[in-house]
């Protein structure tokens, strides 16, 4: 039986649309005709729910090959399409690492029975050690990997970071870097500022992101090429990549959302569950962040999802794992920060921005309320890990369903 969608506001274009009906027709949600025979429906009352094209998150962690306790493919799948991403980039960092024809196909090949597509990453140096590359050219022309990068660590060489560039333009490929200096963050456990120094911490200063920002951007200009610049953190970030844009380079940007959601004081009880990387910044970092959104400095924000064990997670601060796993609290948080932002640019932000970086999408809608309560905890939890500070929390915001390829996907069955 066909499906009606009665009373839904769809959100897209800059504008969230008055409520309305749709058919599910196809592969795409089609507004309903005047005259319409409705014993040939299931209907569903979207009273109060929004809908937009399918999420995609650009950065996104797994643990398998090789730490399946963390996140499998299957719990990662199930965590995506749970939290309403239709599209995620899967990072290299695994064990053995993502840097061959061999282990992506493992990847995509067992990936495919899920209603989600994964765009895996290619570890652009071996082993993800910054040193000797991979096979770029092999993974691209027979698994077709075009987004390489090196995950959750930083391309600190900067002729290898050149050479890289160089190679990619063979064939439109993008550089994905969290951008970084390690040596001036090196021992680094949150933001270098007051707080830091009240708690007694060794920081990680702003200067260490905007070093490697203005680093990379100056091979850029070099040798041309396309960059995408991950999880910029700092107010002279924004201001780098505002600049870059203006002159013509090849760069984009993405953002985290938990920057902004939480700030550096948050680390004041030493929770573990605060410790990412980036670090939580301050209070004109965050401001600035949110002006590189609003004219469009910043095109994307994303989960950056890293899943961690139980023991690599909660020991003693300096000695515990960075990294949130931020995939099922994503729409609340987006529901706090749409008081302030609205959903039109939030939307914006995970539908066309990624788009515009990683290209072609499933046909696919998200639908959700943005005020259904819900309580995250091992019951509602669909990943192997639960290192987030609002885990055994009542939060607003659920999905509640995904169309993908003309399916129906119910979260709440």
């Amino acid at each position: 039986m066909s499906v009606l969608f009665k009373n839904l506001s769809f959100v897209g274009g800059g504008k969230i649309n008055s409520p309305a009906n749709f058919i599910l027709e196809g592969k795409s949600l089609q507004p309903a005709p005047s005259e319409i025979d409705l014993d040939k429906f299931e209907i569903i009352d979207c009273k109060g729910f929004l809908a937009s094209k399918g999420w995609i998150d650009l950065r996104c962690g797994l643990g398998e090959p090789g730490q399946e306790y963390r996140e499998s493919i299957d719990s990662l799948a199930s965590s995506l399409t749970e939290s309403g991403f239709v599209k995620a980039v899967i990072m290299p960092n695994t064990e053995p690492v993502l840097q061959s024809k061999n282990e992506v196909d493992f990847v995509l090949n067992k990936s495919k029975k899920f209603p989600v597509e994964f765009e895996v990453m290619g570890a652009v140096t071996k082993n993800t050690l910054g040193d000797d590359l991979t096979e770029i050219l092999d993974m691209h022309f027979q698994s077709g990997v075009r987004i390489f990068g090196d995950g959750i660590k930083t391309l600190s060489n900067s002729d290898r970071y050149m050479k890289i560039l160089q190679y990619l333009q063979k064939f439109d490929g993008v550089l994905f870097d969290h951008a970084y200096d390690p040596l001036l963050a090196i021992f680094g456990q949150m933001h270098e500022g007051e707080i830091s120094t009240k708690l007694g911490m060794k920081g990680i200063p702003s200067l260490s992101e905007y070093v490697a920002i203005q680093r990379n951007l100056e091979i850029i200009r070099y040798t041309g090429g396309k960059a995408h610049f991950q999880t910029i953190s700092t107010a002279q970030g924004v201001d780098l990549i505002r600049k870059a844009k203006a002159e013509g380079l090849n760069v984009t940007a993405d953002i985290s959302i938990y920057q902004l959601i939480f700030k550096d004081s948050d680390l004041v009880d030493f929770d573990p569950n605060y410790k990412v990387k980036p670090p939580f910044r301050g209070g004109s970092d965050r401001s600035a962040l949110i002006a590189g959104l609003k004219d469009g400095t910043i095109d994307a924000i994303v989960s950056n999802h890293q899943p961690q064990d139980y023991d690599s997670k909660f020991a003693e601060f300096d000695l515990a794992s960075f990294g949130m796993a931020g995939l099922q609290t994503f729409l609340p948080a987006m529901a706090i920060l749409s008081k302030e932002l609205g959903w039109e640019l939030l939307i914006e932000k995970i539908t066309d921005g990624p788009t515009m970086i990683v290209g072609r999408t499933p046909e696919s809608f998200t639908i959700w309320n943005p005020e259904e309560g819900w309580r995250f905890d091992e019951k509602s939890n669909k990943s192997l890990s639960s290192n987030n500070p609002w885990f055994g929390q009542e939060l607003n915001g659920k999905v509640k369903f995904v169309v993908y390829e003309g399916n129906l996907i119910r979260i709440d069955e």
